[in-house]
């Protein structure tokens, strides 16, 4: 094909997305059914990770839990047994230790079957100066909230391959988008987080394993204890986000396949302005918006949910 109807191509087709996109707003997606599905999240003992199992428990799904901390995987159990959930496994494992990964893994497969939807949910935030944290924590960080997700998807994607079947779901961050004022390792793990799980749906695109959806999800500040002391300058226009809603907000984006989420809604215009805008006035926005600060008050979880 020469250039001229490959141009031609690609602006109509770019037309008629656009206008797809546009119509979309007003016309309810229909959403999926995961009745019988196998959803594996990580870091399921606490948070977020505990509201998504007792949201897809509601939903009939097989839920396999892992989590460090085994009392919280019990009050998870606890929780989507109440909310509905008949099948229900949960596993201790440490993701940051790919061995231990793969022999967890290896475990699911036998006693429950197939991941149909992994959910890397699992994440650590260290809240220091660059300059101030500890090898050992900043290794943590990366091994935690990227390096896991290697791992993850190393263990239960082929399946989904066979199959071309199945959905990948990234819980990133804001701090993925952008750098943050005392979160460098934090963002530099969701920065990678978000650009693997990019990459790895190009791949699938490309070979054109398009039954296998994918969605990354990236939220401003939660609720959850995780960023406790965190401010924010203008709560309306970037609240600090509630862990019922954010958990509703991501399962809802998984059973509507969409590829993207970003918590709250003003996050779409200010991504997209800083990708237009000066590198000066982007300063100025950030000092205006309290991002410099953000981090001032940090105290993080102090107590084991």
């Amino acid at each position: 094909m020469n250039f001229f109807l490959e141009t031609l191509q690609v602006l109509v087709l770019s037309i008629y997305y656009l206008l797809e996109s546009f119509v979309l707003l007003f016309i309810p997606v229909r959403r999926k059914n995961v009745t019988g599905e196998i959803v594996l999240i990580t870091g399921a003992g606490s948070g977020i990770g505990r509201l998504m199992a007792v949201e897809f428990a509601k939903l009939g799904s097989t839920l396999v839990l892992w989590d460090i901390n085994q009392e919280g995987s019990k009050e998870t159990v606890r929780l989507v047994k109440e909310n509905g959930a008949s099948r229900v496994h949960s596993y201790l494992c440490d993701c940051s230790n790919k061995a231990e990964v793969y022999r967890v893994a290896d475990q699911v497969k036998r006693e429950v079957g197939d991941v149909s939807i992994l959910i890397n949910n699992a994440g650590i935030v260290t809240g220091k100066k660059f300059i101030e944290s500890p090898d050992n924590l900043l290794e943590k960080t990366m091994e935690v909230n990227s390096m896991a997700h290697f791992w993850t998807y190393k263990a239960f994607l082929p399946a989904m391959i066979a199959s071309n079947h199945g959905h990948l779901v990234s819980i990133a961050s804001s701090a993925g988008l952008i750098g943050v004022n005392g979160l460098a390792d934090y963002c530099a793990s969701k920065f990678a987080a978000i650009g693997f799980a990019e990459s790895v749906a190009l791949e699938l695109l490309s070979t054109g394993k398009d039954g296998i959806k994918t969605t990354i999800v990236c939220p401003y500040f939660i609720n959850t204890g995780m960023f406790d002391g965190c401010c924010t300058k203008w709560p309306r226009m970037l609240p600090i986000l509630e862990p019922n809603y954010v958990a509703r907000k991501i399962v809802d984006a998984i059973l509507k396949n969409q590829v993207l989420l970003l918590m709250p809604r003003s996050l779409y215009l200010l991504m997209a302005l800083k990708n237009i805008i000066p590198v000066k006035l982007g300063v100025l926005l950030g000092l205006y918006l309290g991002a410099f600060n953000f981090m001032d008050q940090f105290m993080g979880r102090t107590k084991k949910d």
